[in-house]
């Protein structure tokens, strides 16, 4: 039996007048790491293009072994970040609330008294512990009794409208929850 060369021009859809006539052989193809350069070596010789003083040019700092900058620093001169006028305030106690809306309570189900646990067994928030705020988008049609770290003022309002209410946590009121999240 005569072994069959499969060739590029065979695996090309049949094109009515031109015909491909390029056959290409497993040895011709290149090796898997034949775009991949060697990394240069320094310091070897002039024949190499980096030799002598490395591509580090001539004396100073910066052609010495050890050498680090700080960033942003311009020779003495004052640095950027430090011309610039200051703006804007980090606040030293920043507060992250885990914010769910109304529509999304309203479509989960829930009903009676409503604290972080029950949230979080819900997967509307992360962590029933952590503080949580409630938005005022959408609409509510049950009657809910919310424990909450804070609520928007259209949000209370609509809330109350459909019958329900809302307390404020305390921070006791986290505490005794994370207690009991690390004994459960």
């Amino acid at each position: 039996m005569a072994e069959e060369r499969i060739t590029y021009a065979s695996l090309l859809p049949e094109k009515k007048k031109k015909k491909v006539s390029r056959a290409t052989e497993i040895v011709e193809l290149p090796a898997a790491d034949s775009g991949r350069q060697p990394k240069m070596r320094l310091g070897r010789g002039k024949g190499t293009g980096k030799g002598k003083t490395a591509g580090r040019g001539q004396k100073g700092q910066k052609s010495r072994s050890g050498y680090s900058m700080t960033a942003g620093f311009e020779g003495g001169q004052m640095p950027l970040h430090r011309r610039l006028p200051k703006r804007g305030f980090n606040s030293p106690d920043p507060k992250s609330y885990q914010t769910i809306n109304l529509w999304v309570l309203d479509k989960s189900g829930l009903s009676g008294d409503i604290g972080g646990a029950e949230l979080q067994k819900k997967g509307l928030v992360s962590d029933g512990a952590q503080l949580i705020k409630i938005l005022g988008t959408g609409d509510i049609k049950s009657s809910l009794k919310l424990k909450v770290d804070a609520v928007s003022a259209s949000a209370k309002q609509k809330i109350e409208a459909a019958g329900g209410s809302v307390e404020i946590r305390t921070a006791a009121d986290r505490r005794s929850l994370r207690k009991n999240k690390a004994n459960a």
